[in-house]
């Protein structure tokens, strides 16, 4: 059977599956069916006028500038509102006459630039444009849609240009894929900000300097931010302007082919942050009024604008706007072999209101009313459904805050077919205590609420903190816990101040916690990891476009002089440990205490015991633990070794040993000889 058919197929119940995960889907099972009907419908139509979606997504190869083994280019543009188009360029001198196109019934122009001996007539490397003629008369020139390489030179303009790519030599791919993790560690990663530098950072340098570290560290898996090619550099990346184009300002395609390669060849898999929610409103360089019309790949009119992104909104139910997005993600796995994606945006995706001015309290009538944009969620379920059946490789990431039932299960069940979702409530969660309470206030139960509150059979990427409390405007943790005494008492020539002591405890226990409670997988944003000392803000008109806080400062985890190593040492150990016991891929935890007065929090997952406390005075001697497991324990990991900064209160070689008396629920109990304030223990049961 081959991947297209198989996208036809599903098994599709009268009543969808995620309603006999939870039964109080059923009311709204006809709303779910119906999205199942409407999936069901493009694929069928896909399959019968395009042949497959294979042959659909793989529209990169027949859009754009592509050259035939003799030599010759055929450029094709879809753009059915003008009345003439031309490819200009370098090449021909700009001139309008030389390569006229031809447009079909479907609003697709073509043109033939015969070779010269066999060699391309355009150059590789060189400018190219499309000038068309709208009805009104107008000459626009626009950069094609399909194109994979623009590049910019502000000695002229701010505006990107489109080139020809077309290298004599191909970028050779020496490693096979890596194996799909069980136990997803992400580690969210920004190429242009990975110097210690006040400059953009490359794709080689990351190879060859950032990819040691985030192996070293444990994680798995790297997500990268603002690759697709976006004009204005301090949107991070969210506002693409050519979709097809990795960003030149990193370096070439075959750099970035190479960063992938040698990620793979350490075994890390490697994500996209893809950006299919919105796209950047620029004209010149950009998708907006491509054909000179407000509807091209875009809704017209408010509808198809963001109000609070400033940027274009894609019409998801029309058939050369999910040929392209559907082609874009083909492309990508198939010429720089990613793993997956990070899909930005979801929320907007999927409502009409776009989540602006928008709560979600959990009712599920938020999820199945009138505010739920059903074009863009079938829209996820066909990409979903598509990169899975042709991909079994691949993980797929949502950012939704709306917390839609069925989001992370398969669509033949109902859902939208995502493999993960993140948990975004965690951080906020954790900067909000930070923020407006007392260490004494912190209520245990909240937290753990919180950290364990997540949909039956669906994952959640866990995190206590992503880019966006690293950016200008927000605070990291470290920074909250910390502040300005990170630029003055981090050296381990000074003696510990209570904020420097309190910050190191904290950091390490609250990312400790979220690693071990919140979810099925964890992510990192590069540099949190051992407390970066500054926000990150790109330089833009604000800041006198200034790249002093646009950079990571590895010097400051490498200065054995710095307290920033402690929680380098303590992410690496935490990591491996997971990779060594897998409570990742484990069954959610069983919290069998959350004790207010004490501050104390006990669960078990992944074969392990964990003990919290949170006080921030109070440690304990001689506590008492219930546990399921019979036998001996010994510790794995104890927040306070010196190694990670802390004060060595515990004897990490005794060994603890279980007695049949019944305890909080379970079936034994452990005398856990002390557990100082601010600390976290594991036990391993043996």
């Amino acid at each position: 059977m081959s991947p297209a058919e198989m996208t036809a197929q599903g098994n599709y119940n009268e009543e969808p599956g995620i309603c006999k995960i939870d039964p109080w889907l059923k009311p709204f099972a006809p709303v779910i069916k119906r999205r199942q009907e409407s999936f069901k419908k493009w694929v069928k139509e896909i399959n019968q006028n395009e042949g497959g979606f294979d042959k659909f997504s793989r529209g990169y190869e027949r859009f754009g500038l592509k050259v035939l083994p003799n030599g010759d280019i055929v450029y094709r543009e879809w753009a059915p509102n003008v009345n003439e188009a031309s490819l200009v360029g370098e090449f021909n001198d700009w001139d309008r006459s030389k390569h006229p196109m031809k447009k079909d019934s479907y609003g697709v122009w073509e043109v033939h630039v015969p070779a010269n001996n066999g060699t391309p007539a355009i150059p590789h490397d060189s400018k190219i444009k499309i000038s068309m003629i709208t009805p009104e008369g107008e000459r626009i020139d626009r950069l094609p849609a399909w194109i994979k390489r623009v590049t910019q030179d502000l000695n002229i303009s701010l505006a990107y240009d489109a080139v020809f790519w077309n290298p004599p030599q191909k970028y050779v791919w020496k490693n096979n894929f890596p194996k799909k993790p069980t136990s997803l560690r992400i580690y969210e990663a920004h190429v242009g900000i990975s110097t210690t530098e006040g400059r953009v950072g490359t794709y080689d340098e990351f190879t060859d300097n950032v990819l040691k570290r985030i192996k070293d560290l444990g994680y798995n898996a790297i997500q990268l931010m603002a690759i697709m090619e976006h004009a204005y550099y301090a949107s991070f990346g969210y506002q693409v302007t050519s979709f097809f184009a990795v960003s030149s300002r990193y370096g070439t395609p075959e750099a970035l082919k190479r960063l992938i390669d040698t990620a793979h060849g350490m075994g890390l898999y490697v994500l996209l942050d893809i950006v299919h929610s919105h796209a950047c409103k620029n004209v010149l360089d950009g998708l907006n009024m491509f054909d000179g019309s407000d509807h091209c790949y875009f809704h017209e009119g408010g509808k198809g604008r963001h109000d609070l992104w400033d940027s274009r909104l894609f019409n998801y139910g029309h058939w050369e706007v999910l040929r392209f997005l559907l082609s874009n993600l083909r492309f990508f796995m198939e010429e720089y072999r990613f793993d997956g994606f990070r899909f930005d945006g979801v929320t907007s995706m999927m409502y009409l209101h776009h989540g602006i001015g928008t709560g979600f309290s959990g009712g599920y009538h938020e999820y199945f009313g009138d505010a739920v944009d059903e074009e863009g969620i079938v829209y996820l379920m066909l990409a979903n459904d598509m990169l899975h059946k042709l991909y079994p490789r691949i993980i797929t990431v949502a950012e939704d805050v709306s917390g839609l039932p069925g989001l992370c299960r398969p669509v033949e069940e109902g859902g939208i077919g995502f493999d993960y979702r993140l948990a975004m409530a965690v951080p906020d969660m954790w900067i909000k205590l930070l923020k407006e309470q007392r260490d004494d206030d912190w209520n245990i139960g909240n937290i753990c609420w919180t950290l364990i509150n997540r949909r039956h059979m669906e994952k959640t990427i866990a995190y206590a903190e992503s880019h966006d409390q690293a950016l200008v405007g927000d605070k990291t943790l470290a920074f909250w816990l910390m502040d300005k005494e990170m630029y003055t008492n981090m050296s381990t020539l000074t003696p510990f101040t209570p904020i420097i002591d309190r910050g190191l405890a904290l950091h390490k226990m609250i990312r400790l916690i979220t690693h071990g409670l919140a979810g099925e997988g964890y992510l990192n944003f590069e540099g949190n990891e051992f407390g970066h000392p500054e926000w990150l803000d790109f330089p833009r008109a604000g800041n006198n476009n200034s790249y002093h806080y646009a950079r990571r400062q590895w010097n400051v985890v490498d200065d054995d002089l710095l307290r920033y190593k402690y929680l380098n040492e303590f992410d690496r150990a935490m990591q491996h440990l997971e990779e060594q016991y897998g409570w990742l891929s484990s069954p959610q935890a069983y919290i069998s205490l959350k004790h207010e007065d004490h501050k104390l929090i006990v669960f078990e997952r992944g074969n392990l015991l964990w003990i919290f406390n949170l006080h921030p005075t109070q440690s304990f001697a001689d506590y008492k633990i219930g546990t399921e497991w019979a036998g001996k324990y010994s510790i794995v990991l104890n927040t306070d070794n010196k190694k990670f900064g802390g004060h060595d209160r515990i004897d990490e070689g005794q060994s603890y040993y279980s007695q049949p008396h019944e305890w909080d629920g379970r079936k034994n109990s452990i005398q856990v000889v002390y557990i100082p304030c601010r600390v976290a223990i594991i036990l391993s049961h043996c």
